[in-house]
């Protein structure tokens, strides 16, 4: 859910540009037509549009979105001053002002004279610098009351750490919490210092705790194989990593700087998957799983019917599951077990038939006989279309495993698939599930995530119908 918070806001910023840029150019038109009257309106509604003027309008609103994008006004300014913003904002109006000028001269549209153009930037700039303010003073109110929380782990005991979340702890609209520091000793002591560890206990406590930040504040001349190492154990878990000033060699981390009072912060984002099409994913998350929540009702009320009649206990199965981050949330899915099973499970491991830390038996005893012919035909997993309507898991997405499964991990690579939301179905849904290795199903998921599309959302959305109803790989 809080990553979809976060995509939200920033399709909603991209969204309400484009709504600036119709109400700039509506306003600065109707203005600048001799007298702004009702008269004037309707010779403004009344107006032909040419297929010449529709082309030169779609032209100017791909190019004014493309001049914020360049200007970096969709990245996250959580700790970027709001002058900054302003002055940016001020750069993209004026440069917007100068294509529609250009466009429409190449056009030849008479509507766009000296006086729409001064018009045009002067309410462009000024809606543009609302807007972000209201965005800005109503997220600040939100985290200061506890939401849209990030938490942050600081590498380093010296006067910059301390000065850093000095400045967090003051900043609290900023929405960052600390965890505690990192360091083999504590180089400079002091009362309220939280040392959680050492560099080398690093991948444990990012196994073990919610971390969504790695702020690096040692200095790069002494530190320099300590803090490549860190690097590259926040970058293979998927975690933003951010050090005070200096690059470092990344291979999918995509670093941009900001600057937070007096430290210019890199950040490395070590995920490609933002924007607009993860809105759109969101959204047809929403409603392709309302969808398919009506049309499996009948399904699911048989489902219902059909385990209270051969099985006695609860209907629903609740499972703690990791998500995004490492999130922890409750997983639903009908009842395929026996009350009690997770507690024999112990006495079944020797006869696990797959690799690694997950656990299946083909014919688990535990299974009664209603839940097997649910589980061959993955009718167990419809509950879960309420988990991606909450948020917490998304239609396409690796395979959200249980905690105990997650324990096992053993390879920091590996967890990097749980810097995405969790999903129902992915690439190993449809490409064999229980016959493929757990080391192939990890770089499945990899793959996924580094080359991800919305196209291929929806590709394997569409496998997976035949997959399940041939129900290869299922138990």
């Amino acid at each position: 859910m809080l990553y979809f918070r976060r995509q939200l806001l920033l399709n909603l910023l991209k969204l309400s540009d484009i709504c600036i840029l119709f109400a700039a150019m509506f306003s600065a038109f109707w203005l600048s037509v001799h007298q702004a009257d009702y008269v004037a309106l309707n010779k403004l509604l009344s107006l032909r549009i040419r297929v010449i003027d529709f082309i030169g309008f779609l032209s100017i609103t791909i190019l004014w979105h493309i001049t914020f994008n360049n200007l970096q006004l969709y990245r996250s300014r959580r700790l970027d001053s709001g002058h900054d913003e302003w002055k940016d904002i001020l750069k993209a109006t004026s440069i917007g002002t100068a294509i529609i000028t250009l466009v429409s001269f190449i056009i030849k549209n008479t509507l766009t004279t000296p006086q729409f153009v001064i018009f045009f930037w002067g309410l462009s700039t000024i809606f543009t610098l609302f807007f972000r303010k209201a965005m800005r003073y109503i997220l600040k109110k939100v985290r200061i009351h506890g939401r849209n929380l990030r938490f942050v782990l600081i590498v380093g005991t010296n006067q910059r750490a301390y000065d850093y979340a000095d400045m967090l702890e003051k900043k609290k609209e900023l929405g960052y919490r600390v965890i505690g520091y990192l360091d083999e000793n504590i180089h400079l002591p002091t009362e309220e210092v939280n040392l959680i560890g050492t560099i080398k206990d690093l991948p444990s406590i990012l196994k073990n705790h919610i971390v969504d930040e790695v702020v690096i504040t040692l200095p790069v001349k002494s530190y320099y194989e300590e803090i490549q190492k860190i690097v590259q154990k926040a970058e293979e878990q998927g975690i933003i990593i951010r050090h005070l000033s200096h690059i470092f060699d990344t291979k999918v981390a995509q670093p941009s700087t900001e600057q937070f009072g007096n430290f210019t912060v890199l950040t490395m984002t070590p995920s490609a998957q933002e924007g607009w099409r993860y809105m759109a994913k969101r959204a047809i998350d929403i409603t392709l799983g309302s969808v398919l929540i009506i049309a499996t009702s009948p399904l699911m009320a048989v489902a219902v019917i059909a385990i209270k009649l051969s099985s006695p206990g609860p209907v629903f199965f609740n499972q703690a599951r990791v998500g995004y981050n490492k999130r922890i949330f409750n997983l639903f899915k009908f009842r395929t077990m026996v009350v009690g099973a997770e507690k024999l499970q112990g006495e079944l491991e020797e006869q696990n038939e797959m690799d690694g830390p997950v656990f299946k038996i083909k014919d688990d005893p535990r299974i009664f006989k209603v839940g097997r012919w649910l589980r061959k035909w993955s009718i167990d997993e419809l509950p879960q279309l309420f988990n991606v309507i909450k948020g917490d898991m998304s239609l396409v997405g690796p395979r959200p495993l249980p905690v105990r499964d997650y324990s096992g991990f053993r390879k920091d690579w590996q967890r990097r698939r749980f810097s995405v939301l969790p999903g129902i179905t992915c690439t190993w849904q449809i490409n064999g599930r229980n016959d493929i290795s757990f080391e192939d199903w990890m770089k499945m998921d990899m793959e996924y995530i580094d080359n991800w599309k919305l196209s291929r959302d929806l590709k394997i959305l569409f496998k997976t119908i035949p997959a399940v109803i041939k129900g290869k790989g299922a138990a």
